[in-house]
C-alpha cells in the first residue's frame, strides 16, 4: 500500500472541486476536502493543454511519487485533487516535490 487511495470517479473529483478549498502555486493547483475517514484519497489531473500523453503520464508519475514518498507526513482524513499546470512540463522531481510540499503547508495538512 502506498499510504493513500485513489480518487477515480468523476463524481468524487467534482465533489472535491465544489466543496473543497484550493491553493495554487506556479506548478500545481491543490483542492483539499475533509472526508471524515481515516484515509488519504488522492486524485491527479493533467489536462491535454499541458502536453501529449507521454508528457501527461510523466507528470502524473512525478506527482504520485512525490505524494508516495511524503505520505507519512501528510495528515489522513482528506480527499486531495492535484492539478498540474503547464509550467510543470519539463521540470524535474525536486521541483515537483517542492511545489507539492509548499501547497500541503498552505493547506496545513503536513505534519512536519
Amino acid at each position: 500500500m502506498n499510504g493513500y487511495e485513489s480518487l477515480k470517479s468523476n463524481m468524487n473529483f467534482q465533489n472535491v472541486y465544489k466543496n473543497g478549498v484550493s491553493y495554487a502555486n506556479k506548478y500545481l493547483v491543490m483542492y483539499v476536502l475533509e472526508n471524515r475517514t481515516d484515509n488519504l484519497r488522492l486524485g491527479i489531473s493533467v489536462s491535454k493543454k499541458v502536453g501529449n500523453s507521454i508528457v501527461r503520464h510523466r507528470l502524473t508519475r512525478l506527482i504520485r511519487e512525490s505524494v508516495r514518498l511524503n505520505s507519512g507526513s501528510i495528515l489522513k482524513g482528506y480527499d486531495i485533487v492535484i492539478i498540474a499546470r503547464a509550467n510543470l512540463k519539463g521540470k524535474n522531481y525536486a521541483d515537483t516535490e517542492s511545489a507539492l510540499l509548499h501547497l500541503l503547508r498552505l493547506h496545513k495538512i503536513l505534519s512536519i
